[in-house]
């Protein structure tokens, strides 16, 4: 779709969010060369404000939740409207990274910024 058909549809996009919480999960997966699969699946919950005409029209106008899945990027114009989220806030943005971190270190890899622990 071009860009201008996605501005014109991204308004009904944001509006299913108004007032409204939802959730967002991710899976991450990791194969090891011995063929073995570790994987993660996320969720959060993200609570938004009740949206006017304006916040939709001018967050639309934007063009900021263009390719983002759900129709906003919480870590830009968007996080205005969120009233909280319970859960990984990393998660909404695209990638999960404690639990990623987590996958990798259960899998023997080292960070080597913190040797600390990443077991839950």
């Amino acid at each position: 779709m071009d860009r201008s058909t996605a501005i014109r549809l991204l308004p009904g996009s944001v509006v299913i969010f108004r007032g409204r919480r939802h959730q967002v999960i991710t899976a991450v997966a990791l194969m090891l060369p011995d063929g073995k699969l570790l994987s993660r699946a996320v969720m959060t919950r993200v609570s938004f404000k009740r949206l006017g005409v304006g916040d939709i029209a001018g967050y639309a106008a934007s063009g900021e939740g263009l390719g983002k899945a759900g129709g906003y990027a919480i870590q830009g114009r968007a996080e205005a409207f969120v009233r909280g989220i319970n859960g990984s806030y990393s998660n909404v943005v695209g990638l999960p990274l404690y639990e990623t971190v987590a996958l990798l270190h259960g899998a023997g890899w080292r960070n080597p910024i913190s040797q600390g622990s990443y077991r839950e």
